[in-house]
């Protein structure tokens, strides 16, 4: 049995104590928030779970085994430091850290202290991105292209982060996810109007192998979209993550290039097939990340969003920051 506490019981934190509380061989022994109402909340809801405002609490108890940190980005990184120096596992809401250094400390220190870092990538757990991983593994789409991602929407708008920071690392893990492959350059444009935070922004990241990624995030559209086209050699697809019923449609769809003797012959084909949409999953994908964690943590296996790939994401986001600021300067990575 794994005994879980919760820090942070604001937005996203009472779905984390939710699947964790429903998860098997887990158990949610303590959460912590600083508003009173917050705990009032998790008294209603799970009268058994022990409740407190200091963090420390959970932080040095010994009767706990993990800590999930559900706070602002700018907590992380002493939470779990904390966490990890005195012998937990730690959970840790997306994005990982504010900074590579603060990243690299947390992979550090977990491995020195054996103890396990789960980053909460929650798209990896999803059917789609399962599917698509499949399709991606098995050569269905064959080489990849390109990765185009437009995720916006009206809000919700934060006071301690940009659009990059809120939005981006859920592409930004999944594109990790699906290419393998380590990016060489992000440029990044995007423009603030309300609170002095980047509102909008478009990220470009540029892989070997003629690969690109392109994310579209923004806080300022008048209508929720979640749209992503992934283009491969072989099959192209379109994944509408707020479509219930086909979410990944597969086109048979491409083009090809045949070089003649001069340059002015050269040919282009164009191949247009049939269209399917391929069954998906339908689960709760925190549910299914909330298991795994406790599979990670019970058998000390290295889970796949681990704190290494939460690093990875966090240097995406740093050097998509640093371009912002100059203006759409490729920044190296």
């Amino acid at each position: 049995m794994i005994r879980i506490g919760v820090i942070g019981y604001g937005y996203w934190g009472p779905q984390i104590v939710r699947n964790f509380h429903g998860a098997a061989d887990c158990e949610v022994a303590v959460v912590c928030d600083r508003s009173p109402k917050a705990l009032s909340r998790v008294k209603q809801a799970y009268p058994g779970v022990h409740v407190t405002s200091d963090p420390c609490e959970v932080l040095t108890a010994t009767d706990v085994d993990a800590v999930a940190v559900v706070t602002p980005v700018w907590t992380h990184f002493e939470l779990a430091k904390a966490a990890l120096e005195n012998g937990k596992h730690v959970f840790v809401e997306k994005p990982f850290t504010s900074t590579v250094a603060q990243a690299e400390q947390l992979v550090d220190l977990a491995i020195e202290k054996n103890l396990q870092i789960m980053v909460d990538h929650t798209f990896l757990f999803t059917g789609a991105v399962k599917k698509i991983r499949q399709l991606v593994e098995e050569g269905a789409l064959g080489n990849l292209y390109y990765y185009d991602s437009t995720r916006v929407n009206l809000g919700l708008f934060q006071h301690d982060v940009n659009v990059i920071w809120d939005l981006a690392p859920h592409d930004l893990s999944i594109v990790d996810h699906l290419f393998n492959a380590t990016p060489e350059a992000v440029v990044a444009t995007g423009q603030n109007h309300l609170n002095g935070l980047e509102d909008l922004a478009y990220i470009t990241i540029y892989y070997g192998n003629k690969m690109i990624a392109h994310i579209n995030v923004n806080w300022l559209s008048p209508v929720k979209v979640r749209t992503t086209l992934i283009g491969g050699e072989k099959k192209m697809l379109v994944w509408n993550d707020l479509d219930a019923d086909e979410k990944i449609k597969i086109y048979d769809k491409g083009v090809k290039m045949n070089n003649g003797q001069q340059v002015h012959e050269l040919l282009v084909s164009y191949r247009s097939g049939d269209m399917y949409a391929p069954k998906i999953e339908h689960t709760e994908a925190l549910a299914e990340e909330a298991k795994y964690f406790v599979d990670c943590v019970s058998h000390n296996v290295r889970p796949m969003n681990d704190g290494v790939a939460g690093l990875r994401v966090v240097t995406m986001l740093e050097a998509a920051e640093k371009s912002l600021k100059d203006r759409g300067r490729p920044v190296t990575v």
